[in-house]
C-alpha cells in the first residue's frame, strides 16, 4: 500500500532547527535541520539514514516533543506536535538501554504498567509474555550487569513495547552492537513488528540496517540535514534477516542507494575538514 493510500501517522513539513555553536561561538549558530518535510504511513516501518551529524537524531527528537523546532511543524495522527507534551500513542527505544540497575529482568519490562496502575495479575502475564516473545525466559530474575549487549537491548524493546505504543520511535538502538548481535536483534524486532505492524521511524547511519528492516528508507544530506532521497524498499515479509543481504535485489539497491548516500559522506567530511 502507498503512503498515499494509506493513513498519515507522522506529517512533517518544512522542519527547521538551529543550535547554539559551542564554546560560546561568538553568538553564531549552527543549521542542524533545514527544511526537512516528509510523511509516513500507518504500518510504515520507514528509516531515517544519513552521516553523522545530519539530523536525523534531531528530527527523531522534534517527533518526540524533545527538542523545539525553530520552524517548520509537525503532526502527529493530524494533531500538532507540543515540545515537551508527551503524545500517549508514541514509543521511545534511546540508543542506549536506559534500563535500572537495580530491577531485574522482569521489573524493568514492567515499570510502565506499574506506573500506569496496571493491576498485578494483568501485569505479570503481559510481562511473562513480552519475555517469551524477546526469547529472554530463565532471566526473568537477573541484573541488567548480568546481560549481554544484546539481551539489554531486548528488555529496553520490550519494555517499550509492552505498553503497546501505536508509533514506534527508535534512534539508532543498536548501535552499539557488534554485527553478530545486531542481525540478531534485526531478526526479533522483525519478529515482533510482523506480530502488531505499528508505524516505525527508525534513525540510522547503516545502511544494511535500514535496508533488512524498512518499508522506505528517507535519505538525508550532510548538515544541515535536509531529505535528498526517499526510496521504496520492496523486498517482502516475512523477511530473514541474514539470508536477505545474500539476495542480487538486495545487492543491487544498496549499490544504488550507497552511491547516493557516499556524496553525502563525502560533503560532511570536507566540511570538518574546512572547519
Amino acid at each position: 500500500m502507498s503512503v498515499a493510500a494509506s493513513r498519515s501517522r507522522i506529517d512533517v513539513k518544512g522542519l527547521r532547527k538551529t543550535f547554539a555553536a559551542p564554546n560560546g561561538g561568538g553568538g553564531r549558530e549552527v543549521l542542524a535541520v533545514d527544511n526537512a518535510s516528509f510523511t509516513i504511513g500507518d504500518g510504515e516501518f520507514v528509516a531515517l539514514l544519513g552521516p553523522s551529524g545530519c539530523g536525523k537524531s534531531t528530527i527523531l527528537n522534534m517527533v518526540a516533543t524533545l527538542i523545539t523546532p525553530n520552524g517548520g511543524a509537525i503532526a502527529v495522527d493530524g494533531q500538532p506536535v507540543v515540545p515537551g507534551r508527551p503524545m500517549r500513542q508514541v514509543g521511545y527505544v534511546f540508543q542506549k538501554d536506559t534500563l535500572f540497575p537495580w530491577r531485574t529482568v522482569e521489573d524493568n519490562i514492567g515499570y510502565a504498567l506499574e506506573l500506569a496502575k496496571v493491576p498485578v495479575e494483568e501485569r505479570r502475564q503481559r510481562v511473562a509474555e513480552a519475555i517469551r516473545l524477546a526469547g529472554l525466559e530463565g532471566f526473568a530474575k537477573f541484573y541488567p550487569f548480568s546481560l549481554s549487549g544484546g539481551m539489554r537491548q531486548r528488555v529496553s524493546l520490550m519494555r517499550t513495547l509492552i505498553t503497546q505504543p501505536e508509533i514506534l520511535l527508535m534512534d539508532e538502538p543498536f548501535g552499539a552492537l557488534d554485527t553478530h548481535t545486531k542481525l540478531d536483534m534485526h531478526s526479533v524486532l522483525l519478529s515482533l513488528w510482523e506480530k502488531t505492524r505499528q508505524t516505525v521511524l527508525f534513525v540510522t547511519h547503516d545502511l544494511g540496517e535500514a535496508l533488512t528492516l524498512s518499508d522506505r528508507v528517507i535519505l538525508m544530506s550532510a548538515r544541515p540535514g535536509r531529505v535528498k532521497d526517499d526510496f521504496r524498499i520492496d523486498f517482502p515479509r516475512p523477511r530473514n534477516a541474514v539470508a536477505l543481504r545474500e539476495t542480487p535485489e538486495y545487492a543491487n539497491l544498496f549499490q544504488r542507494i550507497w552511491h547516493s548516500l557516499g556524496e553525502e559522506f563525502a560533503k560532511s567530511h570536507g566540511a570538518q575538514e574546512a572547519s
